[in-house]
């Protein structure tokens, strides 16, 4: 099992830019398709951007496409957040996340593996 650590989260104005970082461990890194969720203050936990194994292939959610690029470096076995253009509603815990699958999706049910969170606060 791959355990998942974040970092990055902060406070920044909107229109700024932050990049999230998110080191696996205990697993095979590449074998895994990566995500980063996120849930505000009384709401879902809801997707925001997805890489495949290679990282060949990205998708994103439409409230951040555009905005936000998810890359990875597998030699590091890290999965990076490139956050820009940032908006008080992108305000929330950022969550990385892993799955087994060997396609992306957006579905949380799919991912077993979470980190703990990192807050990420967009002031206006």
């Amino acid at each position: 099992q791959v355990q998942l650590v974040e970092s990055g989260g902060g406070l920044v104005q909107a229109g700024g830019s932050l990049r999230l970082s998110c080191a696996a461990s205990g697993g095979t890194f590449s074998n895994y398709v990566m995500a980063w969720f996120r849930q505000a203050p009384g709401k879902e936990r809801d997707f925001v951007a997805a890489a495949s194994w290679t990282g060949g292939a990205t998708y994103y959610a439409a409230s951040v496409k555009g905005r936000f690029t998810i890359s990875r470096d597998n030699a590091k076995n890290t999965v990076y957040l490139q956050m820009n253009s940032l908006k008080p509603e992108d305000t929330a815990v950022y969550y990385c996340a892993a799955s087994r699958r060997t396609t992306i999706t957006d579905r949380l049910s799919e991912y077993y593996n979470w980190g703990q969170g990192t807050q990420v606060t967009v002031s206006s």
